[in-house]
């Protein structure tokens, strides 16, 4: 379970802010710009951001005894959900689990009752970075699951019982890599390079920086690296005489 919730957390705050980690950068006024699921009225207007998510798997075992956890970032806050209805503060939603002999699906829907014509304030009603936890069963694995359709998210194998359906799309058995001493919110990037980026940034910068709490503790994790750590995030490891 940790090493799920580990990876859940990795594709959660994908993006959320980039170098140079600062929200005054270009690249940072626009975040979670996937996994997003909108409130039904914007996406009747804008159908390419859509207003459901949906996953869908086999299993070996009784489908009845996943369980099923949905998690996604409202405005930067930390939500999970289990199946049912859910509303929070700017935002409802539905989470309907249906089970049809060995296949589970799992659809996401924004209900949120809200209108209005800016996506920025669309986002702020939106399920962003939303993906599903499946634990408790003997999954197939997706590349293997015949008739099986998800929408904006794909499921991969996580240890021998759990699966994470994500909107970035992975490969079955995903790890982080060792070598990484904590997010950095960009899984594509090179930590090595990020880290010596950061250390190039100018005091004004790093002082933005300190603004996001996220964005303050990679600063402060990175300024705290050994000249070993660095070396090593390069893919050299120093040799004591």
């Amino acid at each position: 379970m940790s090493d799920l919730r580990t990876l859940a957390d990795a594709v959660m705050y994908e993006g959320y802010m980039l170098w140079p980690y600062r929200p005054s950068a270009l690249k940072n006024r626009r975040r979670w710009t996937f996994g997003c699921v909108f409130p039904p009225a914007w996406t009747a207007v804008h159908p390419d951001d859509a207003a459901w998510m949906r996953t869908q798997v086999l299993l070996n075992s009784d489908p009845h005894d996943v369980e099923v956890t949905v998690r996604f970032l409202q405005e930067g806050v930390e939500r999970s959900v289990g199946r049912g209805p859910f509303a929070f503060d700017g935002v409802a939603g539905l989470v309907d689990v249906e089970v049809e002999g060995q296949r589970l699906t799992v659809t996401i829907r924004n209900t949120t009752p809200w209108v209005g014509e800016h996506r920025e304030e669309a986002l702020r009603h939106a399920l962003c970075s939303t993906h599903t936890l499946l634990v408790g069963g003997h999954f197939v694995s997706a590349t293997l699951a015949d008739g099986c359709e998800n929408v904006g998210t794909w499921p991969v194998l996580v240890g021998a019982d759990s699966m994470l359906s994500s909107p970035i799309i992975l490969e079955d058995h995903p790890r982080i890599a060792p070598e990484s001493p904590g997010d950095l919110f960009d899984g594509g990037e090179i930590d090595g390079l990020l880290a010596l980026n950061i250390l190039a940034l100018t005091d004004q910068e790093k002082a933005e920086m300190r603004e996001d709490p996220r964005t303050r503790a990679i600063l402060e994790r990175t300024e705290n690296l050994t000249e070993e750590q660095l070396w090593t995030l390069s893919g050299y490891r120093l040799e004591r005489g």
